[in-house]
């Protein structure tokens, strides 16, 4: 390329035109898919979709920019699972706010890493407010930070992190003799990644332990109360304690103010997962839930759920700002020791950052949080009803009455017995999901498969959770006419 020419491609003042002409095309190829849709996925297997995208030769671009865009819409966008489909009752992802979609515009385009300053400027500044201002809400002092996250694994790693380092900090002996005595304490509804991080903090194989739950499936206080002790007796240092606030198939939420209380007894750190359960900081009607996490030393949020932001926007936030310091590294060409100008980096596992809090920002300058609030109310409400509506149905079980927006229940008439229940039940999933008129999800508790509703749309209908439980009958008895379990004598006792 000469000396002095533009390339064509490249965001900048001499390719606006060319740039706004790629965003009008590609907004009205999605509005149009978008206002076409009728269900939550094209129900393509996935040997049709490998072959789709094995056949494109990545060494020989396409004519144009246009025919590009077409490619992508017919391998993306016409198989993509649409999460703001009313059918879409799966998994934790929600519809997103539009204001947060003209920040992603804005964000990607400008490309800002709001690892320093001098790549952000107001980019690091807005981001600390919304800490700030989520510090706040959760009834933390003036002396909380904290930093935005890929998601809730990487926030409760960086929560552990600090835990671990905060721990071993006051402990007499070598680091590495030290680090084997640690050890986590959570549930087992406590998500995955708690594991995950203990491994990857090179605590020992057996550093997370298993504490009971209540008949409701929330952290016991008293057996936790007992672990600690027990710890302690063996010689054993307790670093963290792990509480959910909203796990992730029952939507329970742990007594945090009895837990705080254990841990501060102990001085042990506590953490709260509150990557589901953070839109109750703007619910005006169920706040109350969340009391006792103004007790936690670090705390999960994933916006990403239930603040309708696109993936990804999550944060971890501390009580204390001085604890993240203990992770801080810096370097001469990047963050300075002592650098009169905050860098963000010198708190973050990440370097390079998105500038993801700007999603967050728009929607509250947009919505307001009384108004985020109310839409995560509509799904609470929207799963009492849900539950109230399988248990006048007799061939449907229900786990339980519902915290969050999470619905645990079984397709199971009356004679199949509890055993047939679980083997038809993945195959029901699976019939749904190759349909793509409805996606829901499937979990084992206690030993027993479930369907779960994961309801995280406000514009949700009752009715259409009603016409999905008519399509999982449907399908049911379609696959129960075709199967061995179907003939009467297999029926011993309803629901033993």
């Amino acid at each position: 390329m000469s000396q002095g020419s533009v390339s064509p491609h490249l965001f900048g003042r001499n390719t606006m035109d060319s740039y706004r002409a790629c965003v009008d095309q590609t907004t009205a190829l999605l509005a149009e898919r978008v206002r076409s849709l009728q269900r939550p996925y094209s129900g393509a297997s996935l040997a049709q979709l490998q072959a789709m995208v094995d056949q494109i030769d990545l060494d020989h671009p396409l004519p144009e920019p246009a025919d590009a865009l077409q490619e992508v819409a017919r391998l993306y966008l016409d198989h993509a699972v649409w999460f703001h489909e009313p059918t879409y009752l799966a998994h934790l992802n929600c519809p997103v706010a539009i204001p947060a979609l003209s920040a992603e515009a804005l964000l990607a385009a400008v490309n800002s890493s709001v690892d320093t300053y001098d790549q952000s400027t107001t980019g690091t500044l807005i981001e600390q407010r919304i800490i700030d201002w989520t510090a706040s809400r959760l009834g933390f002092g003036p002396a909380a930070d904290g930093i935005f996250t890929s998601g809730g694994t990487q926030s409760n790693l960086h929560g552990l992190l600090l835990a671990r380092e905060q721990c071993l900090a006051g402990l007499p002996g070598d680091r590495h003799t030290e680090l084997a005595r640690l050890r986590v304490l959570a549930t087992d509804q406590s998500h995955f990644s708690v594991g995950k991080a203990a491994a990857l903090l090179g605590l020992s194989d057996n550093a997370v332990v298993t504490v009971a739950t209540d008949p409701l499936g929330r952290l016991d206080p008293a057996a936790l109360g007992g672990r600690l002790k027990e710890l302690r007796a063996a010689g054993l240092v307790p670093m963290a304690v792990v509480a959910t606030a909203g796990t992730t198939d029952l939507g329970r939420i742990d007594p945090l103010p009895d837990v705080a209380d254990h841990c501060r007894a102990q001085s042990v750190w506590l953490h709260v997962d509150a990557a589901y359960g953070c839109g109750l900081l703007v619910s005006p009607r169920r706040r109350r839930l969340l009391d006792g996490i103004e007790q936690a030393d670090s705390v999960t949020i994933d916006f990403h759920k239930s603040f309708f932001q696109p993936v990804s926007a999550s944060a971890i936030v501390v009580r204390d700002r001085l604890t993240m310091r203990r992770i801080s590294v810096h370097a001469d060409y990047l963050n300075p020791r002592g650098a009169p100008v905050p860098n963000q980096v010198d708190k973050s596992l990440q370097t390079t950052r998105r500038f993801d809090a700007l999603k967050v920002w728009m929607t509250l300058r947009t919505l307001g949080a009384d108004q985020l609030g109310e839409m995560f109310d509509r799904v609470i409400d929207l799963a009492d009803d849900s539950y109230r509506l399988l248990l006048r149905d007799a061939d449907f079980e229900v786990a339980g009455a519902p915290t969050l927006s999470t619905v645990l229940f079984r397709y199971r008439p009356p004679g199949l017995a509890a055993d047939d229940c679980d083997r038809l039940l993945p195959q029901l999933r699976d019939r749904l999901f190759a349909d793509g008129s409805a996606i829901v999800a499937g979990t084992t508790v206690a030993g027993r498969y479930w369907l779960k509703f994961t309801l995280l749309n406000p514009d949700t209908q009752l009715d259409q959770v009603r016409q999905v439980l008519e399509l999982i009958r449907d399908t049911g008895r379609a696959l129960l006419a075709h199967s061995d379990t179907a003939t009467p004598e297999v029926y011993v006792d309803a629901h033993a």
